[in-house]
């Protein structure tokens, strides 16, 4: 099952990476790491980097997206989105693995 990103989410970063005037190579690195209120917290970054090994890459509407293998064990299954409103805005994971979450959204227990 993987994760997916949602068309929305992708063209935020396609903008990102443009208007940051990044490397047209550059893929979004989804992870997680040990922290946040509730346990494990999400990372989202701009990446060149890619390990055959530790890594596994796919593609959503034209984006490239890397996951470490570690990080895919909690994200199996999320979709990340991009959410844009008058009272905030900011990429946003759905996470099925959760079994709870922070107010924030930002860290998750698995």
């Amino acid at each position: 099952m993987a994760v997916e990103v949602t068309e929305t989410a992708a063209e935020e970063v396609r903008r990102i990476i443009s208007d940051g005037k990044h490397d047209p190579d550059t893929m979004l690195r989804l992870g997680i790491s040990g922290g946040g209120c509730s346990g494990f917290s999400y990372s989202i970054t701009l990446s060149q980097d890619f390990d055959e090994e530790k890594d596994s890459k796919y593609e959503f509407h034209g984006l490239p997206v890397v996951v470490d293998k570690k990080s895919l064990l909690y994200l199996d299954g999320t979709t990340v989105d991009f959410y844009k409103g008058l009272d905030r805005h900011g990429f946003t994971f759905n996470n099925p693995n959760a079994v709870k979450t922070c107010g924030c959204g930002s860290s998750f227990q698995a």
